[in-house]
């Protein structure tokens, strides 16, 4: 099934122009939800938009938007009123300059976005606008309305396509000065930044996402996967953190720590395909959960004991 589009538009550099399509980069729908229910007959909670003072339900048709002055007293706006001040960028991606990637505070980054030509036309348009964007090594900044609200948008060129990353206003990044201001000012020795360097060379790599894993997801399966199988959860201990009191020597054992690993890089390697596996493994382990069958059956070959238990179940 094709992706849906999130936007579809124009992109236009001056005079160049092409229409475009963009889909959202990211996806939280393969993470595990779940439902709120009623504890007393299992049954899913649903919501009712209801009027705040009567308590009656208020149908959608009757729903308008409001901006409150005061307390109780609001300004109506309606749609046909939100649709006469609708900018140029609802339809239009208009690039109105370029920058280096590194003038752009990390902090403004919002989500990310693949945009592509929408159709067979266009094509030829894009690709000098791409291939402009990679000779200059610059980053496209524009405008794009999503949501009814209006963004600024960043574009970089990646393979065939683009990605456009949405960008905040400046009103929406709150001062650093209110939370570092209280920070104390320490003097680091010099023999502790060897040591520290030290520990990061020894930690040395290359970012790759696919080493990581994510332990929460990974949990919530065993925790469902052992409630369907009726085993008794138990709390786990948690880790408890240690207090440092002297510096020096914290960062000496954590030298030898770190040598110790790397003496070791038979152990070190294979953890690095780990999350690989865990990650196939969790469509495995979720796609069951909709059949008691297969659920049992993945079990029973992974853990003979669970397997048993089901059958008694």
């Amino acid at each position: 099934m094709a992706p849906r589009a999130n936007w579809k538009g124009f992109l236009r550099l001056s005079l160049v122009t092409c229409p475009v399509a963009l889909y959202p980069a990211t996806s939280e729908s393969e993470k595990i939800s779940f439902n709120q229910l009623n504890r007393q007959t299992g049954h899913r909670v649903k919501y009712l938009k209801v009027d705040a003072e009567t308590g009656d339900e208020v149908p959608n048709e009757d729903i308008v938007k409001g901006y409150e002055l005061e307390k109780g007293q609001y300004i109506e706006v309606s749609k046909e009123e939100l649709e006469e001040i609708a900018l140029e960028s609802t339809r239009t991606i208009e690039i109105d300059e370029f920058v280096d990637r590194s003038d752009i505070d990390p902090r403004y980054l919002i989500r990310p976005y693949y945009i592509r030509p929408d159709g067979k036309v266009g094509h030829d348009a894009f690709a000098v606008i791409r291939e402009t964007i990679r000779e200059m090594n610059k980053v496209a900044i524009g405008r794009v309305v999503l949501t009814n609200r209006e963004h600024i948008i960043a574009l970089e060129p990646m393979d065939k396509g683009l990605v456009g990353t949405l960008l905040r206003y400046p009103y929406e990044v709150r001062s650093e000065a209110e939370y570092f201001d209280e920070i104390q000012d320490v003097k680091v020795t010099k023999d502790m930044l060897d040591l520290a360097r030290h520990i990061v060379n020894q930690k040395a790599g290359r970012f790759e996402p696919e080493k990581f894993e994510d332990h929460y997801e990974t949990a919530l399966i065993e925790l469902i996967n052992e409630k369907r199988a009726g085993k008794v959860i138990r709390p786990k201990e948690r880790p408890k953190g240690e207090n440092v009191v002297d510096l020096m020597e914290a960062l000496r054992r954590s030298v030898g720590k770190e040598a110790g690993k790397q003496a070791a890089p038979a152990k070190a390697d294979k953890p690095a395909k780990k999350p690989r596996k865990a990650a196939a493994g969790q469509k495995e382990m979720l796609m069951p959960i909709a059949g008691k069958k297969a659920a049992a059956k993945e079990t029973s070959a992974k853990k003979p004991a669970s397997g048993a238990r089901r059958k008694s179940a």
